[in-house]
């Protein structure tokens, strides 16, 4: 007997939930090959849209650019600054050898996927190792990731059954016909009590102000990824970003709203 769409989510989130908190918690090395592998899977489907648009992509040095990136995060052993800019020349110099047509649409595409999946897969990794100045404050970075990761979900469950149960008021339907006003502030909302929980129960390490404003990163600049990943699905006209997670669709679908929010909050955070 075949399971329901939604019971399949519930089984993968099951599984899949205790292994991604007891990575985040352990950190180090095993941490960051699973931000890679994140990284790895989520270009794969990234490369997936510009094949859809009929880009030709390579597939050798963006899945080497966007590996740099991330492991660059953990051992910093270049300027990132310049890392950005060695990986555009190269990129420039190796598709003028190729001969397929579209170069700009080829450079243009596999660059912004490069930057988006990398810098943003990286920035998991700078939230892991925010606090690794010493070891008693090693796993403040795990608890804050974790506290990251339960808020986004609550905000999109509450979004998600509070705007089929009320929402009148379309937000952007040229994106995403089904979103609403009612449950994206039924997102914010439960995006503000999620993080201020978390930093009750957690995240002591905080200030309630940082609590609060990490919480509204969350609960709109995460609805932002989300609607940024329906465009790009939408203008490659496919439905969802792979197949690979039962129930949920791919790393991109699962995972928008995270990697969106990541580096704001890590941008937040440092200054």
């Amino acid at each position: 007997m075949a399971l329901s769409n939604r019971t399949t989510r519930i089984f993968f989130a099951l599984i899949a939930a205790p292994i991604a908190i007891g990575i985040t918690l352990y950190g180090g090395i095993p941490f960051l090959v699973f931000g890679v592998l994140i990284g790895i899977l989520a270009y794969s489907e990234f490369d997936n849209f510009l094949i859809a648009k009929e880009i030709a992509t390579n597939k050798i040095f963006p899945f080497t650019a966007v590996l740099l990136l991330i492991t660059n995060t953990y051992f910093d052993f270049i300027d990132l600054g310049n890392l950005i800019l060695v990986i555009i020349i190269l990129l420039t110099i190796v598709e003028l050898f190729r001969k397929e047509n579209g170069y700009l649409s080829r450079v243009g595409g596999q660059l912004l996927g490069i930057l988006y999946i990398g810098l943003f897969s990286g920035a998991l990794i700078e939230l892991r190792e925010f606090f690794s100045f010493t070891e008693y404050f090693y796993y403040q970075g795990a608890y804050l990731l974790i506290g990251i990761m339960s808020t986004i979900w609550i905000c999109d469950s509450a979004a998600y059954f509070l705007g089929l149960a009320f929402g009148k008021h379309k937000i952007f339907p040229r994106v995403s016909p089904k979103k609403s006003w009612e449950g994206s502030i039924a997102g914010l909302v439960f995006s503000i009590i999620a993080m201020l929980s978390a930093k009750a129960l957690i995240l002591d390490f905080i200030g309630w102000d940082q609590a609060l404003i990490i919480s509204l990163i969350i609960g709109i600049m995460g609805q932002v990824g989300d609607f940024v990943e329906s465009i790009m699905k939408r203008d490659a006209e496919v439905k969802d970003s792979s197949a690979l997670l039962p129930g949920h669709g791919g790393v991109l679908d699962r995972l928008d709203s995270l990697l969106f929010t990541a580096p704001i909050i890590y941008l937040y955070l440092s200054l």
